[in-house]
């Protein structure tokens, strides 16, 4: 008699953003190692009721924003007992609850992961003098019809004249098909000699995380998302400096506040910074209601270059 399906388990995984600090930091268990997961339990009467109940149970901290990403189920994620491991992972943003001065245990800074993402002062040193170089020895190495396609696939994500910011699910998985970063892959896992920096995760967590970052640099440009993650108010430079690090890129500042004034996205709050040992600056918050009156067509915070 032929053996029956794999059982199925339904894990659900979170990719929670916070900015501290005004850096892009994402909420982690096991000193960075793992993002909050766990099962989903029938008596939860939806996917994301489980698994606000499982964040919150796990790092005592409450969701706000949320959004389904995406759907893991590739044939080699399984289980020790032979389950197969489906993942259904949501993206999430939220302000730390730490007092000034303070920081919570679990959160981590995402270019820890990736570090060749930041570009807020120039390409990264990391692509040009290590990554670039064993990507063409990667592309050298194959033969004339793979090479092609492999030359193909690195100039089109490691662009540094034209660098896509969203990419960065699929330079994450080119890198770790040349080998460069040891997880995200296959059921047999390649071991990496020598992988360049960036700190991995367990299992395919890091792979989660590149899906989260892409989605977050994608959904800035469309939809005033970086206002979950601001305080009630805030300074033009301290909401410039937001967006700079979540798209890793630096903005032009004239032409970042002509944007933020077109889009009506913020208001004067009549008040001032004091104490911060520079020139007081205004004070600004988000106009909620904007959202119900972009509804249909968005409002674009769109990434002028500097």
């Amino acid at each position: 008699m032929p053996p029956g399906p794999r059982p199925v388990a339904v894990e659900l995984n979170a990719v929670l953003i916070a900015l501290i600090a005004e850096q892009p930091q994402v909420l982690t268990l096991e000193d960075g190692a793992l993002l909050p997961s766990g099962p989903f339990e029938t008596d939860h009467p939806t996917l994301q009721t489980g698994l606000r109940a499982w964040v919150e149970r796990q790092t005592h901290h409450p969701l706000g924003y949320v959004e389904q990403l995406y759907t893991f189920a590739d044939r080699y994620r399984e289980s020790t007992q032979g389950y197969r491991i489906v993942s259904i992972s949501y993206l999430g943003l939220t302000r730390e609850r730490a007092e000034a001065g303070q920081h919570e245990p679990g959160w981590q800074n995402i270019y820890r992961y990736f570090p060749w993402e930041d570009w807020r002062d120039g390409p990264p040193r990391l692509l040009t003098r290590a990554l670039l170089p064993r990507l063409k020895a990667w592309v050298d190495a194959a033969s004339d019809t793979v090479r092609r396609d492999r030359r193909q696939r690195v100039d089109g994500n490691f662009d540094l004249a034209g660098w896509n910011e969203e990419q960065v699910l699929q330079r994450y998985e080119l890198l770790y098909e040349a080998g460069l970063v040891p997880e995200a892959g296959t059921r047999a896992r390649k071991r990496v000699a020598d992988p360049i920096p960036g700190e991995p995760m367990h299992y395919d967590h890091r792979r989660i995380l590149a899906t989260g970052l892409a989605r977050l640099r994608a959904k800035i440009k469309y939809r005033p998302v970086v206002f979950e993650l601001m305080p009630r108010d805030f300074t033009l430079g301290q909401l410039q400096r937001a967006v700079e690090a979540l798209a890793g890129r630096s903005l032009h500042k004239q032409n970042f506040r002509r944007l933020i004034e077109q889009q009506g996205l913020v208001e004067e709050t009549g008040a001032m910074t004091s104490g911060t040992g520079g020139r007081p600056a205004k004070l600004f918050r988000f106009r909620r209601e904007i959202v119900a009156e972009r509804a249909v067509a968005g409002s674009k915070l769109p990434l002028s270059r500097s």
